[in-house]
Formats: structure tokens, C-alpha cells, sequence
């Protein structure tokens, strides 16, 4: 499936939808709206740009996601804060040891899942705040090797996590128990599939069905791959985002559209498939 950029959300500025300094983090839910944390804010669009609610967060947001009740988790520097829909504080989780700086997050019914890039591991909980086990504290490195300080990473349909380890060159997989289950990979740098420079992929997310969706630093780039690890394209590159960009976060909707976030230009850059998932092509046949 190919895609296109559709078109550019937020931006640098002082506009009801735009950021003056800073935008770290986007998420997606099932209604299409885009949630960006940055400025010290949390701002949600419409898919096609439309400001629906904005209001001020505790510390600076560094990731975001969305639970089964449409509440917002933002992982922050020691905390997360959880929000309703409508933007109320509802909850806090404080620790300055498992939270030095949550750059990622995942919340199931049962388990919520924190990426610290302060221990540079996965901390899995319970819904009642008990810590399970920690996934990556077995790694030869003592953790992910995060040289561009972000530990990101996502769960998958089956449960299964898939992080990315930007100093190894590859993405790896684990169960939720941290044991792994094989990963893909390699450094190269004029092989587009291949991971090139000091470390990277820095980001990633999946797609609706199951496909792993990466960013990439110096220069910036973003790739699909499928559940295989066999790369399927290469979306875009510096001509479309500031060559200076790094730790681009990112988000997929259920429709497969692909928001990705320009931390220079501080927008989001929503890439749309050229054919929807169960269109039928003009020849009759679905892609």
C-alpha cells in the first residue's frame, strides 16, 4: 500500500492549534482525533485539523495514550497524569525511580505498560499500580541502548510488545513477561531497509494490521515494514520534514492514516494510504 502526504496539522506559532516551543508526543483514537502533547499542553484535533479541546499539563508531556474509557495518560518527567475525555485530572502516578522520563506508554483493560528512558527499561503494572516485572533489564546492555534518549516502543493485537532499540539497529520483540521473541534488523547505510547512522530506528508504531511503522534520525525518514520485518516502503524523507528532526513520534489511525510529528516545524504531517484498507481498485480487486 502506497502513501501520500495529505496534509499538515498544528505547526509552529501562536495560533488557537499551534505550538510555540515544543511537541514531543501524538496519539490517536478510535474517533480519528489526534492528541499532541507539547508546550506543556495537551491539544486535541479533529482528523482534519479542527481544535476540539486544549488544557495545561503538570509537567511537560513526553508520550500519550488512550485508554478503553477515552481517558488520556501523559507520561511526563516522574509522573504520569491521566485525564478524562474532557480534559480533567482524574489520576496521577508518581515515582522518581520507574518514571525518570516516560517516553512511551500502552494501557490495556488489565496492565499498563511504561517505557522509562531513565532506566532505559519497560515497566509493566496491573491495574492497581502493582509492578509485575521490568522487560529489557535482561539485555546484555543493562537495557535499550537509547543514545537519542527516547524509549518508545507498542503493543501489539496478540500482546506482544514491540520496541524499538535505535543503538542495536533493530526492533525487538517481547512478551509481556520480557521474554523475548526474536527481533530484525541491521545496521547499513545506503540499504533503505537496512538502519543506518549511530542509532536508529528512534520511534515506531503499528499499523491496523499488524505492520511496523518507524521513524528515523539523520536524516529523518519514515518507513513500513510488514509483521516479517520485510521492509514495504519508504514514505518520506528530508524533503518532506526539517533535516534536523529527531525522535519524530507517531501515530496510526484505525484507517491506516499515519500522523508523524516534525519536531522542528513542530507539526504533524498526516500521510494517507493512496488506497484504503478494503477499497476495491479499479480493476475490481482489493489491494
Amino acid at each position: 500500500m502506497s502513501y501520500r502526504l495529505d496534509r499538515k496539522l498544528a505547526g509552529r506559532g501562536t495560533g488557537e492549534s499551534q505550538f510555540r516551543a515544543e511537541l514531543r508526543a501524538v496519539a490517536c483514537d478510535g474517533e480519528r482525533q489526534w492528541y499532541l502533547a507539547g508546550d506543556q499542553e495537551l491539544e486535541v484535533l479533529t482528523s482534519d485539523g479542527r481544535l476540539v479541546n486544549r488544557w495545561a499539563t503538570g509537567r511537560p508531556g513526553w508520550s500519550v495514550a488512550i485508554d478503553e474509557r477515552q481517558r488520556i495518560w501523559v507520561g511526563e518527567p516522574g509522573q504520569i497524569e491521566i485525564f478524562s475525555a474532557q480534559g480533567q485530572l482524574e489520576d496521577t502516578w508518581r515515582s522518581t525511580e520507574l518514571f525518570r522520563l516516560v517516553t512511551a506508554l500502552a494501557v490495556t483493560p488489565e496492565e499498563v505498560f511504561v517505557a522509562d528512558a531513565g532506566s532505559r527499561w519497560i515497566h509493566r503494572f496491573d491495574s492497581d499500580r502493582r509492578l509485575l516485572n521490568h522487560i529489557g533489564d535482561k539485555h546484555r546492555k543493562g537495557g535499550f541502548h537509547i543514545p537519542s534518549g527516547v524509549l518508545d516502543f507498542a503493543l501489539d493485537r496478540d500482546a506482544t510488545l514491540v520496541v524499538a532499540n535505535p543503538g542495536m539497529h533493530r526492533v525487538e520483540r517481547y512478551d509481556p513477561d520480557g521474554t523475548s521473541r526474536g527481533h530484525f534488523g541491521r545496521f547499513g547505510q545506503q540499504d533503505p531497509a537496512a538502519f543506518p547512522g549511530c542509532c536508529n530506528p528512534t520511534n515506531l508504531a503499528l499499523g491496523p494490521e499488524g505492520e511496523i511503522v518507524v521513524t528515523e534520525k539523520a536524516g529523518p525518514r519514515l518507513k513500513i515494514y510488514d509483521r516479517d520485518g520485510v521492509l514495504s516502503e519508504v514514505v518520506a524523507d528530508s524533503a518532506t520534514f526539517d533535516v534536523a528532526c529527531k525522535n519524530m513520534d507517531l501515530a496510526v489511525d484505525r484507517d491506516g492514516s499515519i500522523g508523524v510529528i516534525d519536531t522542528i516545524a513542530l507539526d504533524l504531517a498526516v500521510f494517507e494510504p493512496k488506497m484504503k484498507p478494503g477499497a476495491i481498485s479499479a480493476e475490481g480487486v482489493a489491494p
